[in-house]
């Protein structure tokens, strides 16, 4: 891949500084398995301490705390709750029915978000015929709603209801700093309403790899032990620890230029013709646009900006997405920007002189 290449395919992308990575070289490591890793240690308790919750568990991917988090609230045969375009619904292979034996039952949100009125009415009778509805999923940056926050108020009237009808919480917050830094709101007051949940340094804070579970010693206890049912006990994990310690000191705050740097490319999009913000709203770094049919395909268009150095990724038929992220300053926003301008004006040209742009399939 090219410097000069704009990498907007995900947050994910992002690679250490040379301060991360000299971080993590100097990290103080351990046994994380036989015995513990002092750097995890280190990180675990701060990110405990961050969300005002017990205790910590570092993991290598926010697919393995989120289905530990399932798997600890719920037995085989058991229901969850979740929103219909959540992470732990469609990107994560059903790993709650193939590796926990859960059920989950969705609810259209809004561009992700849900209220309580949805909810209300969805909690299984008690008896044999029916499975058990034992816990409810939030999703707080909703990714393939753009994004999207979760507003508070929403939020804490649906913890609320769960724990009014003995129901456990879970949140995947994989972008939760995201959410504090755009909302004010601290990290530990989202928190307060889930029984665990789920953080990824390896997003907008640019740490390698990593996610962390967060809940009651109890839960953390038992979340150790499914983390090693699933393969995910790591031995000298500091030096992977230490970049996300790194992370959470330096690149919290900074998210807020991603969100500026969003809102930038979102106002360049709304003047290109042929192309529509799905939401118009961007209230965080993901910026999602559907491409009118008569320029091809999302994967077309996606394709057709990867040849003039901009990389985003088609999510659909009509649909496509851009992150930002520290690795994209203003000024390769401003270029990216430039760029997809540039090449919808080449494909409405081509469209209107005939010269073989096919329609895509809707």
């Amino acid at each position: 891949m090219s410097e000069a290449t704009i990498d907007l395919r995900s947050d994910t992308v992002t690679r250490p500084s040379r301060e991360m990575r000299l971080a993590m070289a100097e990290s103080e490591v351990g046994d994380d398995v036989i015995d513990r890793d002092p750097t995890c240690d280190r990180l675990q308790a701060r990110i405990a301490e961050m969300l005002g919750k017990e205790d910590a568990l570092f993991m290598p991917s926010g697919s393995m705390t989120n289905q530990i988090a399932v798997r600890i609230h719920c037995k085989p045969g058991d229901e969850f709750l979740c929103e219909a375009g959540c992470h732990i619904y469609n990107y994560e292979q059903a790993a709650f029915a193939q590796l926990s034996g859960l059920a989950a039952r969705t609810v259209e949100g809004r561009h992700g978000v849900l209220d309580v009125a949805q909810l209300r009415g969805l909690i299984r009778p008690a008896q044999d015929h029916l499975v058990r509805t034992r816990l409810v999923c939030l999703e707080n940056t909703h990714n393939r709603g753009a994004g999207r926050i979760q507003p508070y108020s929403s939020l804490q009237a649906i913890c609320a209801w769960a724990r009014e009808n003995d129901l456990r919480t879970h949140l995947d917050g994989a972008r939760l700093f995201n959410a504090v830094v755009a909302t004010g709101i601290p990290a530990g007051d989202w928190a307060q309403h889930f029984d665990t949940v789920s953080v990824c340094f390896s997003k907008g804070l640019g740490a390698p790899v990593g996610s962390a579970l967060v809940g009651s010693k109890a839960v953390i206890r038992e979340a150790r032990r499914h983390r090693k049912l699933f393969g995910g006990g790591m031995r000298q994990a500091g030096v992977l620890a230490a970049g996300a310690l790194f992370a959470l000191k330096h690149n919290i705050a900074r998210l807020a230029d991603d969100h500026r740097n969003a809102q930038r490319l979102a106002d360049a999009i709304r003047r290109i013709p042929g192309l529509l913000l799905v939401p118009d709203q961007i209230d965080s770094n993901i910026v999602i646009f559907q491409v009118d049919a008569a320029f091809g395909s999302a994967g077309d268009f996606a394709a057709a900006l990867r040849q003039r150095g901009v990389l985003v990724l088609a999510i659909g038929a009509t649909q496509i997405r851009a992150v930002t992220h520290l690795d994209v300053d203003a000024a390769g926003i401003e270029r990216a920007a430039s760029i997809i301008t540039e090449t919808a004006a080449d494909r409405r040209h081509s469209v209107s002189t005939g010269d073989g742009v096919r329609t895509a399939s809707m």
